[in-house]
């Protein structure tokens, strides 16, 4: 394919040419396609070794993250909130901004407070450090991020709120420590690269399959370093089954509390919110 492309170009190029050069030159144009061939054929023996990468797993599916009608939550958004919105500013929203702001902070402080992080320390062999912290509170980050995006532009409202109380709380966290300016700034952009990097991958890996999945978490939360499979199998296992507890709640009720309660870490049936409940009849059959 790419041979024939190429040839195409090449030809094109002297037919077009041909009017504007005399013909002692045509010596200089059958070199030039002489060097054309030769760069067809280096790029033909070349491309299979380039194109080996890693196949995604590709279904219809990917793009239906949940399974409920979205057209009761689209709004009809006038010109002067779009131009309002496109200079930087917030239109009009269907609640009222400082509860979302409040609701924000109240879920930001769920994925801080409501996890336990000596568990997750433990289980994933990761050292009790800020760094490990950080890690484990932007994975559950993202995972109301996921949710809350779903409540249009009420929703894309709280999560910017989310992200600034982390930042807020991760700052200081670390003057409580006694980092230094320098290093704290460092570090924050440090984060923060991780930050919005983890983000990508882990949005990746949750519309993909577990093995992606899996190795976003390998990249992102155990940096690279884990060598028990097992323990990326029970942060796969987690993920998943949290993604299915947040994704149940409703929409209105997180951006006016922000209220999440997390499922724990171990259990004994990690799937039984994936199973459908059987229906329950009386002595009548109803």
């Amino acid at each position: 394919m790419y041979r024939r492309l190429l040839q195409s170009a090449v030809r094109n190029i002297i037919n077009t040419s041909a009017s504007r050069v005399t013909f002692g030159k045509a010596f200089e144009q059958e070199a030039c396609l002489g060097r054309a061939l030769i760069a067809c054929r280096l790029l033909a023996s070349t491309s299979p070794s380039q194109t080996q990468c890693r196949t995604l797993h590709s279904t219809s599916q990917l793009f239906n993250v949940k399974e409920t009608p979205q057209t009761a939550m689209e709004e009809e958004v006038g010109a002067f909130t779009k131009l309002i919105e496109a200079m930087g500013f917030t239109g009009p929203l269907k609640y009222n901004k400082w509860k979302i702001k409040i609701a924000a902070l109240r879920m930001y402080t769920c994925c801080v407070e409501r996890i336990n992080y000596d568990e997750f320390f433990e289980k994933c062999s990761l050292p009790d450090t800020l760094n490990s912290w950080f890690l484990v509170a932007q994975l559950h980050v993202w995972i109301c991020l996921v949710r809350i995006r779903q409540e249009g532009r009420e929703g894309k409202y709280m999560c910017r709120y989310i992200v600034h109380s982390m930042w807020e709380d991760v700052e200081q966290r670390s003057k409580i420590m006694g980092i230094d300016a320098i290093h704290r700034k460092e570090s924050m952009r440090a984060m923060t690269e991780t930050f919005y990097a983890a983000i990508f991958g882990y949005d990746e890996g949750i519309l993909s399959d577990d093995g992606v999945l899996a190795a976003a978490l390998w990249r992102n939360m155990f940096n690279r370093q884990c060598e028990d499979p097992r323990q990326l199998e029970l942060m796969v296992e987690y993920v998943r089954k949290q993604m299915q507890f947040i994704d149940a709640l409703d929409g209105e009720d997180l951006l006016l509390t922000g209220e999440v309660n997390w499922r724990p870490l171990l259990e004994d049936n990690a799937q039984s919110i994936l199973k459908v409940p059987t229906p329950t009849y009386n002595d009548a059959g109803l």
